[in-house]
């Protein structure tokens, strides 16, 4: 047979990097360990300053001005005014308190909840079908926030798919007023949220060696003595980053208090949004409101992770 000519590429290619014009630039470049380390680090370091530093640095310039947006030919008034506004108004207490609230409640009964459904999939369920079944349980959240919030709503409205059943074997003869109280939305951020803290403590669960659990079975361990003594431990820092997601996320959730809440479920959310929804001069005010809530979540989940994070439980 004759043979087969090699493709152009494979004999191009070496040329290419030897040749004296990529020795003298992007060669110099890359056979350099500290100029490697700072191209692999450029594009997440531009993300995060555009996408995150940017908008909080530029919250934060708002908060601190008297007025916005400033007029032409006036240099910008800094001022604290702004946030002493919070804090001479016992009317802007309550939603903040509640927000923090509402969070942290959601935050534990997703631990409760997920935490049993994490350590199945991980543990209970066969290797060759933990994909799938966290694919099953995955499923829902490909959908948008209003989508699942409006299905939450036609499951616990006075017509709704909850109200019917009861109805319908019997246990109720009048709708149970579901909606727009604090359990529908309780409800509804659990709900939301639950992904956040699957993810992280089914890698941390699934992490566990299994020959841990059977030595300790076949030295008289229980199940619940296997759960207290390895699982648990070791699983600590999934339910730390979990945890903390939710939190974070939950406090700062905006569109499901509003759909699923009711007038004595006003998160704090919800008053930042007053501001920028009204004239532009209440900008600051928003803006001072949101860097008070920024700072006060990030303080509380860092003390969380300091005191349950502690140090990690790590393997020998």
């Amino acid at each position: 047979m004759p043979a087969v000519a090699a493709p152009a590429y494979s004999t191009r290619l070496p040329a290419l990097f030897n040749s004296g014009l990529y020795q003298s630039t992007l060669g110099a470049l890359v056979s350099n360990k500290t100029t490697r380390m700072v191209l692999l680090a450029a594009v997440p370091i531009v993300w995060i300053v555009m996408m995150h530093i940017g908008p909080i640095y530029q919250m934060l310039k708002i908060s601190l001005l008297s007025n916005y947006p400033i007029q032409h030919g006036r240099a910008p008034t800094v001022t604290f005014a702004n946030y002493a506004i919070f804090f001479s108004e016992p009317l802007y207490f309550m939603p903040l308190i509640r927000s923090f609230v509402y969070a942290t409640s959601a935050t534990a009964v997703t631990l409760l909840i997920v935490y049993p459904v994490a350590y199945y999939v991980a543990k209970i369920v066969q290797p060759d079908r933990r994909s799938k079944a966290l694919l099953l349980l995955l499923v829902p959240f490909w959908a948008g926030e209003l989508i699942r919030t409006f299905s939450i709503i036609m499951l616990l409205a006075n017509r709704g798919a909850l109200n019917v059943f009861l109805r319908d074997v019997g246990m109720i003869d009048r709708p149970i007023p579901l909606l727009y109280t604090p359990f529908s939305l309780g409800f509804g951020l659990v709900y939301l949220i639950s992904l956040y803290m699957l993810l992280p403590l089914y890698s941390a669960i699934d992490k566990i060696p299994k020959h841990l659990l059977d030595a300790a079975a076949d030295l008289g361990a229980g199940p619940f003595t296997r759960f207290r003594r390895i699982v648990l431990p070791l699983s600590r820092d999934g339910i730390v980053s979990g945890c903390s997601l939710v939190f974070l996320t939950s406090i700062g959730v905006f569109a499901t208090p509003m759909l699923l809440g009711g007038p004595t479920t006003v998160l704090f959310p919800e008053t930042i949004s007053g501001f920028f929804h009204g004239a532009s001069d209440k900008w600051p005010v928003g803006a001072a409101f949101a860097m008070i809530m920024l700072v006060s979540a990030l303080t509380t989940a860092a003390i969380f992770m300091r005191i349950v994070g502690g140090k990690s439980t790590r393997l020998m």
